[in-house]
């Protein structure tokens, strides 16, 4: 269960509300598609947090860490069982996935199969992705335009810009989780050799770089009531906005950045419960 790091889970759960309540807006929502869409999205989030716990353990870079414990750098399961667990998950998503494919349009299979390779290649192959500063950008990509996208599609069958607006705060919020884990581990991660993005911005250009993925979600949401109105209602979830950022250019670093990581996650939560509300309930 520690392995499965669930406080990143919210990353999985939100995106595919979101687009759930796009559809929902539209008169569109299809609950088993939506079920699927979410047992596609906790098995990617889950197999790729086992994939990276592999991949890291391995290599030796989570010997010694701060954070959450890490299953293989720390001997407290063997790297082949793992790595099984990792492909058990990718193998769920891809099951899923396939129904789905199979229901709407084969070309999600493309998809699939990319957020598949994206989430082994975050910290495994020869040249991890991960450790050249790309994590944030996939997470972007697979986490918030993706999931959100691919999760309306399946359900409405076609693409609207308001599902890529929502995706857009939706993703940055994913990005805030990843960003924060990074802020953290810096100074291992600079040991071990692994180029995060907050390795290359530093500690005073990550912190930055985290604001930002946690402000600009609330413009986007202000953005988008000119087409749906009740998507203010996030502006509810600011508190728990505030009270990350607070702690982040208070300059908190190694294990209090562990409870903000879990502000993090709840702030996320808070804003899709919101966001999938205003956009599901059309005035």
């Amino acid at each position: 269960m520690a392995g499965t790091r669930p406080r990143t889970l919210p990353a999985a759960l939100v995106p595919v509300a979101v687009g759930s309540g796009v559809a929902a807006g539209c008169g569109n929502f299809v609950a088993w598609r939506a079920a699927l869409a979410l047992v596609v999205a906790l098995a990617l989030q889950v197999g790729v947090n086992y994939a990276n716990d592999y991949s890291d353990g391995v290599r030796g870079t989570d010997t010694e860490r701060v954070g959450p414990i890490r299953l293989v750098g720390s001997g407290l399961a063997a790297p082949k069982h793992v790595l099984a667990a990792a492909l058990g998950c990718f193998g769920i998503a891809g099951i899923a996935g396939f129904v789905l494919a199979a229901a709407v349009s084969w070309w999600l299979l493309l998809l699939g199969a990319a957020a598949i390779a994206a989430a082994w290649f975050y910290t495994g192959g020869s040249r991890p992705y991960g450790y050249h500063a790309l994590g944030e950008v996939s997470v972007f990509v697979f986490f918030g335009l993706g999931a959100v996208l691919g999760t309306a599609y399946v359900q409405m069958e076609r693409l609207t810009w308001l599902a890529l607006g929502a995706a857009i705060p939706v993703g940055l919020l994913a990005c805030a989780l990843l960003v924060i884990n990074n802020l953290r581990d810096i100074p291992t991660d600079e040991t071990s050799g692994k180029r995060t993005l907050a390795v290359v911005l530093g500690d005073r250009g990550t912190r930055l770089l985290y604001a930002g993925c946690v402000v600009l979600p609330f413009v986007a949401a202000i953005a988008m009531a000119f087409v749906s109105p009740l998507t203010l209602l996030t502006l509810a979830a600011l508190p728990l906005a505030a009270l990350a950022l607070r702690d982040v250019s208070r300059g908190a670093s190694g294990r209090d950045l562990i409870a903000v990581l879990g502000q993090t996650g709840r702030l996320q939560l808070a804003f899709g419960v919101l966001l999938t509300a205003g956009l599901a309930i059309r005035i």
